[in-house]
């Protein structure tokens, strides 16, 4: 049974913190080097946010469940669902990337495939099983023309 923690919002904020303490303990003092850092920091955490917006926007305009492990009332496949499959999950990992570099943390880079292989294996994975069950030839169709993450 799923507890009302485990939701991808919870393992980013874990990884923010993780990236966050990795920054803080840096050994080698190693360094992005400066306003470049930060402006792409800007622009993924940003991006991320925006993504994360239009897909509950979208979501929520076909009145279906933006909450991972609860059975759709739809298939989302306009607005940004045209461009990828997993909007949210991709603005988290924008947002997780663009925080490493705020936090002006390389050592913490590796987080982030780790991040994604983990959202994908623990959510993304039995999300698209539900949806292959319940949508059957409309899912199939729809993978076939939106890849999962770009």
């Amino acid at each position: 049974m799923r507890t009302w923690i485990d939701i991808p919002p919870a393992w980013l904020i874990a990884a923010l913190a993780l990236a966050w303490g990795i920054g803080r303990a840096d050994p080698w003092g190693l360094s992005f080097g400066g306003a470049w850092a930060d402006f792409a920091a800007g622009l993924c955490i940003g991006g991320g946010l925006i993504l994360m917006l239009l897909a509950v926007i979208e979501m929520r305009k076909w009145r279906t469940t933006v909450i991972p492990h609860r059975e759709a009332a739809h298939l989302v496949t306009s607005g940004i669902f045209k461009r990828t499959r997993n909007p949210i999950y991709l603005g988290d990992a924008l947002v997780l990337l663009g925080a490493i570099l705020r936090f002006d943390a390389p050592l913490a880079l590796p987080l982030v495939p780790v991040f994604v292989w983990w959202i994908e294996r623990h959510f993304i994975i039995a999300e698209e099983r539900r949806l292959r069950g319940q949508f059957k030839a409309e899912f199939a169709r729809y993978c076939t023309k939106t890849r999962r993450w770009l």
